[in-house]
């Protein structure tokens, strides 16, 4: 049987070897380059879909801080006026009962 694979290489001198080598190493390292880009293109994408859910998530927790503050001031406020309530009716328990003993005074 014939072979078709046609006439043998030439022979090749050191230099022409070692330029090949150094292509095919090259090329190695492009496609090695091209992986190591693709992935990390994949990994950017991740960090940027994270980052989007992270801002999110902050603007959610500053509109429910937002909110809890609100209702934190309200009842501080109604806690105020409570006290102020208190304080006018100690005196005016105070005042009441600086009265009686005046009056008990008197009818003793």
């Amino acid at each position: 049987m014939a072979s078709k694979k046609g006439p043998p290489p030439p022979p090749r001198d050191l230099t022409t070897e070692i330029l090949v080598q150094i292509r095919d190493e090259l090329r190695e390292t492009r496609d090695t380059f091209k992986k190591e880009l693709g992935d990390l293109r994949h990994e950017l994408g991740d960090l940027r879909h994270d980052l989007e859910r992270l801002e999110r998530r902050q603007r959610e927790d500053a509109t429910r801080l937002a909110t809890e503050l609100v209702a934190v001031a309200q009842a501080v406020g109604q806690v105020r006026d409570l006290l102020r309530e208190q304080r006018v009716d100690r005196e005016r328990l105070d005042d009441h009962e600086q009265r009686l003993r005046t009056l008990e005074k008197r009818s003793a």
